[in-house]
């Protein structure tokens, strides 16, 4: 969980034990989208594999937070760092960043750490498109002997076509939009997917990985070449409809005092 208040931003983690999770055909939910705008780097969609967004040297080192806290009793620290900052009284940043430290920890970067390849990160999913980025992660390949890139491939290539090119082009918006205008985007979105006019590649996901379990979906369209920038463009758009309502969230103008950022 990220705690952003001003300038400073805090990452809640709390470990838990490891379940396995079974990946189904959807692009990422308006809070990854809003999230993600506060990244330094380019970031690969969440279809890339999980291990780049797993372990909490991850969302430390994309430098969403400045500071990191493991919470092993999770309220009582949480309580204790805020009894601190209360009694401190101060909205000097340096007064701020001295008191949360001392609930902080900086994580151990692993041998497999996605944060050693930064570079090839950088380099692939900057790109365009999304045949773009899968163009240069083959080029990597071909010079490396790095399971990594050849493991992230495969998983683009596996994927939907259709939720492979909404959720780049959603990411890539909500760089440049608020979290309202996110949500309205993903609402319209999860109305397109749920109608399945244009794709019935989640109700495919669901079936190959849920259902029957084979998982050997059958997308349509079945190749990135096949999904042009127009039925892209159709997910984004109003549902224009009767039966399906827009997303209309009220406006936000008297917020509570505790919610008011105070720095």
């Amino acid at each position: 969980m990220v705690e952003q208040n001003g300038e400073i931003k805090i990452i809640n983690y709390e470990k838990k034990r490891k379940n396995e999770q079974k990946r189904k055909v959807m692009q990422p939910n308006a809070f990854v989208v809003f999230f993600l705008f506060f990244l330094w780097m380019r970031v690969p969609p969440p279809t890339a594999p999980p291990p780049l967004f797993k372990a909490e040297e991850s969302v430390f080192y994309y430098h969403v937070g400045d500071f990191l806290i493991f919470f092993v009793s999770c309220l009582v620290r949480i309580s204790s760092l805020e009894e601190a900052l209360y009694k401190a009284n101060s909205s000097d940043l340096g007064i701020i960043s001295s008191i949360i430290s001392g609930f902080s920890q900086v994580p151990t970067l692993k041998e497999k750490s996605f944060y050693h390849r930064l570079t090839i990160i950088n380099k692939s999913f900057s790109r365009r498109t999304v045949e773009d980025i899968i163009s240069t992660l083959e080029r990597e390949a071909a010079g490396s002997n790095d399971d990594w890139i050849l493991s992230t491939i495969q998983s683009l290539k596996k994927a939907s076509p259709t939720s492979l090119k909404i959720s780049l082009r959603s990411i890539r918006e909500g760089r440049l939009q608020g979290v309202g205008k996110c949500l309205v985007r993903e609402y319209r979105m999860v109305c397109h997917v749920m109608r399945g006019e244009m794709s019935k590649d989640f109700f495919e996901g669901c079936r190959a990985i849920l259902l029957d379990k084979d998982r050997n979906p059958k997308w349509q369209p079945s190749k990135l070449e096949l999904v042009s920038d127009k039925m892209v463009d159709r997910y984004f758009s109003k549902v224009d409809e009767d039966d399906w309502e827009d997303l209309e969230l009220p406006p936000r103008s008297n917020l509570p005092h505790h919610a008011i950022a105070k720095l």
